[in-house]
């Protein structure tokens, strides 16, 4: 099954505040293997406008530091699972925990 991960990214690493990010690193699997990767530089930041954007791009799971809790709402209301107080680490690293099942989550960086 194919899974599209979305990690906002600041220098290619992990942007501990979602949405303030410079970009989002998409980043597709199939078979537990990376079959494509992309950047794609995000609307400006509105609430609520990320959610359907990343959704049309058919992101399947957000890979977070910190992340609003009205965001994650969204995001689960567009079928799309959040993984949320992630440490910052390059993006790559982080998609290959994620294939792994090694991804390490906290608690939420973000407080609002």
């Amino acid at each position: 099954m194919k899974q599209i991960i979305a990690i906002p990214t600041s220098d290619n690493c992990l942007c501990t505040h979602f949405g303030h990010c410079d970009q989002f690193k998409i980043i597709e699997i199939e078979n537990k293997e990376i079959i494509k990767e992309h950047s794609l530089t995000p609307p400006p930041h509105e609430p609520g406008i990320l959610p359907a954007w990343l959704a049309g791009k058919g992101v399947t799971h957000i890979i977070a530091g910190g992340i609003g809790n009205k965001a994650i709402t969204l995001f689960n209301q567009q079928n799309i699972q959040v993984f949320a107080g992630v440490p910052e680490k390059p993006a790559k690293e982080i998609a290959m925990d994620f294939i792994n099942g090694t991804l390490v989550t906290g608690s939420n960086a973000c407080d609002h």
